[in-house]
Parts: C-alpha cells; sequence; structure tokens
C-alpha cells in the first residue's frame, strides 16, 4: 500500500483487551502462556482505524525541544547527535498495517494488511517486498500465544506473491521465519504429539503434547525440503521402562520432556529462529527452557532425526545450548536468561538476545561471544557463552515479545513490547525512545539507502 501521510488509530482499552483474553482462553489459548503472565495472544486482536487525516488539517505536533508527537507515538530525543539517522520497520501486533516509520515517528511506508493479522514477524526484503507471517483462522487447531500458520510475501501494494499455509489438527507454525540465502525459508512449528506416544517416549503430562519442529520450505515449489523435530531427541530420568530413559544432566545434547508442565501441553514455545549461514547452525529461542538451542541444518531430514552424523557428529541432537543449565540438571552454573526473545547473529561469534526476566521484573538485553570451539566443528559442552556487553534499566521491563538489534552506528535498538522502542549506546546511555499504544513484537533497522527501502521508492 502506498505511504499514508497521515495514520490515526484508535487503539483496544485495557477493558476490552482483557475481555478478550477471556474470550481467547475459552477458545483454548492460554493468556498465560507466553513470558509470563499473558502472552503473544494480545496480538490477536483487531484494532481500530479512523479516517486519513488531510496532511494539511493536521500535521504532527511539536511540544518541545526534546518531544515530537508523529503518526505513530511519541518520540523522546536526549542526544541527537548519537542518533542513528535511518528508519524503523515496526512490527506491531495491534496495528492494521505493519509500516516503516522515521526517528520522529512518521510513516514513510506501509503495508495494510486488510482483514489479515500478523502472526508475528515481518521482514523487508531487498527488492521491497515484505515477508510476513499471518494468522490463519481458517483452522481452529492449535491456537496458542503467537499461533500464524501462513505465510506471504506481499509486494509494495500489498498483493500477496506467495502463499503457503501450514495449519492442521497435527501442526501450524507459529512466531518466527528466516530467510535463508538460497531463498528458502525456515520456519518454527508446533507439532502435536498424542498423549499415548508422549507417555511411550517418558512423558509424565498425561496429555497430548504440543512440541517444537523446524521446516525448511522452497517457495518454488511450496515443498518441504528439510525437517527437524524436538520428539526426535528427548531425554527422561523418571521411568526406565519407557523410551529415552538416561541420565539428564550426563545428556545435555538431547531434552528433558519433562523439565517443564503446563496444563496445555505447550512444553516449550520457541519464539525465535535465526540462520548462522556460514557455519550451517540454527538457532532457536525457547522461551519456556529460558535458554538458546543450536541445532545442525547441514544433515539430511533423516540424519536430523538421529544422534549421528552431520558436520558436528550429532545429527539433529543439540549442538549447544546456552541460558539456563538448570534444563539439563546443572544447579551451579550461572543461570542468565529469564524467559527470552529475538536471537540473532549480528556479526560471526556475536549474538544478542532479549532476556524478557519473567519473575525478576527486569527485562536485560545480553550481547554475548559463542565459543571459538562451535565454529570449528566441536561441542563446548557445559561451556557458557561470554558476556561482552549487556543493557538493562529500571524502566525496562516486558515480560512478552521483544527484542534487540545491533546498528550499524555501534548503539543497539531495544524493542520493548509493552512500550515501545529505545535506542541506547554502547556506553549504556539512551539518546533515543519512541512509545506508542501498540504491542510491538520487533522493531528492525533500515538504513535509508539500504536496497530495500530504495526499492520502496521514498
Amino acid at each position: 500500500m502506498k505511504k499514508k501521510t497521515m495514520l490515526i488509530r484508535i487503539y483496544i482499552n485495557n477493558i476490552k483487551i482483557l475481555g478478550i483474553c477471556f474470550l481467547s482462553t475459552l477458545l483454548l489459548i492460554s493468556c498465560s502462556n507466553d513470558d509470563g503472565p499473558s502472552p503473544d495472544i494480545i496480538g490477536e486482536e483487531t484494532p481500530e482505524e479512523t479516517e486519513n487525516l488531510d496532511p494539511e488539517e493536521e500535521t504532527p505536533e511539536e511540544t518541545d525541544e526534546n518531544t515530537i508527537e508523529g503518526e505513530t507515538g511519541t518520540v523522546n530525543i536526549i542526544d541527537s547527535e548519537q542518533i542513528s539517522d535511518s528508519y524503523v520497520l515496526v512490527n506491531d501486533l495491534l496495528a492494521p498495517a505493519v509500516y516503516l516509520m522515521d526517528k520522529s515517528a512518521n510513516i514513510v511506508y506501509e503495508w495494510d494488511l486488510g482483514e489479515k493479522s500478523i502472526g508475528n514477524d515481518a521482514i523487508l526484503q531487498d527488492d521491497g517486498t515484505l515477508l510476513a507471517t499471518f494468522r490463519y483462522d481458517e483452522s481452529n487447531d492449535i491456537l496458542f500465544g503467537g499461533y500464524g500458520g501462513q505465510i506471504q510475501i506481499l509486494d509494495k501494494e500489498g498483493t500477496s506473491l506467495w502463499d503457503f499455509v501450514y495449519a492442521t489438527s497435527e501442526h501450524r507454525m507459529h512466531h518466527d521465519i528466516e530467510r535463508m540465502p538460497n531463498g528458502n525459508v525456515l520456519a518454527i512449528a508446533w507439532e502435536r504429539i498424542p498423549q499415548e506416544t508422549a507417555t511411550e517416549n517418558g512423558s509424565t503430562h498425561n496429555m497430548d503434547l504440543y512440541l517444537e519442529s523446524v521446516i525448511e520450505i522452497d517457495p518454488t515449489t511450496d515443498q518441504i525440503v528439510w525437517e527437524w523435530h524436538s520428539i526426535d531427541h528427548i531425554i527422561q530420568d523418571v521411568d526406565d521402562t519407557k523410551s529415552n530413559f538416561g541420565s539428564v544432566s550426563d545428556n545435555p545434547q538431547l531434552i528433558d520432556i519433562n523439565y517443564n508442565s503446563n496444563d496445555t501441553g505447550n512444553l516449550m514455545h520457541i519464539n525465535g529462529i535465526d540462520y548462522d549461514a556460514d557455519n550451517d547452525l540454527i538457532y532457536l529461542s525457547v522461551n519456556f527452557y529460558s535458554e538458546v538451542w543450536v541445532i545442525d541444518h547441514s544433515t539430511t531430514t533423516a540424519i536430523a532425526a538421529s544422534h549421528s552424523g552431520g558436520n558436528y557428529g550429532r545429527g539433529g541432537d543439540l549442538v549447544y545450548r546456552f541460558g539456563n543449565p538448570t534444563t539439563y540438571g546443572d544447579l551451579d552454573s550461572e543461570r542468565l536468561f529469564h524467559n527470552n526473545h529475538h536471537p540473532n547473529l549480528f556479526e560471526p561469534s556475536k549474538f544478542m538476545i532479549f532476556s524478557n526476566g519473567g519473575e525478576l521484573g527486569q527485562s536485560t538485553v545480553y550481547e554475548m561471544e559463542l565459543p571459538e570451539a562451535l565454529y570449528q566443528q566441536s561441542i563446548p559442552q557445559n561451556t557458557a557463552p561470554q558476556v561482552t556487553w549487556s543493557f538493562s534499566n529500571p524502566e525496562l521491563f516486558a515480560n512478552r515479545v521483544s527484542g534487540a538489534v545491533r546498528l550499524p552506528n555501534g548503539n543497539t535498538m531495544i524493542t520493548e513490547g509493552d512500550y515501545g522502542i529505545w535506542e541506547v549506546t554502547m556506553g549504556g546511555e539512551v539518546v533515543w525512545k519512541f512509545s506508542g499504544q501498540g504491542f510491538f513484537w520487533r522493531s528492525y533497522h533500515y538504513a535509508k539507502d539500504d536496497p530495500g527501502v530504495l526499492d520502496l521508492g521514498l
């Protein structure tokens, strides 16, 4: 959709949000399944939108030298000389559009979603198209917070160029996707494990489980060309008459199926994915385990179901994991993450993630140096990455969604889900803040000369 010069949205008030969450619960969508008290489900609401106003009738109000009222919210400029002069792609789960805004919170381009609801990720590609996930409501199965089910590529006018659906009673895509250098798309998906199968695999939960998988889709053929399933890499230490019995602490490459418990069967809740093309590794943010899993993509689907083979010799077992050693029985090593979102490698061996904080009531952004052994195709078992930078603030806390990216000028752009966006320096100085009435999944940096931005013809 072409640029709209002014847009005013009426967002849903708190009473309505609570009411919809209650209704969603009746539809088997839990309001307590993502990052704490209430999950990504808020993003499933549809906000109202007023008519567009003529720019001559009303312009953004500049209230003082440090505060600007823009089209999408309020900007506080603390140090204009240190702000990255760039655009921000905003994934607002309450908005009827995905939009690119400037640092004055004015929309420079947007894609009107019409009847669609984002679910949750959208990125601007080099050719000016939008790659986005959407909630697929024609299937009413597996509707946990952050559910999607559909991927589309939209052109500059919002027309769908590619449409892929993965949503049935047995599986559903959710949360995040990643475009690979070969053009394929990696996606996270829940898959239903019937109670009988789960119990035989050592589950003590006495219910159907909805465990995680990763699929790779070829957009030219709509075929799934590679798969990884967490159920193939389970361990349990409670019943020696069932499969996968063994020592959890002696097998950190495997996933303790009984580490978590809840009344939904959504035990893991992966909410983010990133791909390391140099080393052919996939990074997964596992929210309910409060850690990151790293798996080998060099395998075939058959090898990914096994415990050997591939570049790292472990098949589809975890090559590496970090953030919460208690998941594999290590109660002595330091735990860093308490729920987490947005795993991203911003340069070789440099990793960034948003730790929501959960019960701590305080969020933290971590930059980490990953072990060199990981890039030598050896497994740095029980070796934690080195924290090389972190940022926290008494005002920074979002127990849901959120993320952070490193900017070319060295600053870090932080998305605080319930508030907006921060820009901070390496010295921890806050130089720019944006607040709005939305629910912000993520925000992405785009330089003004980025190929995708140039292709939009701004």
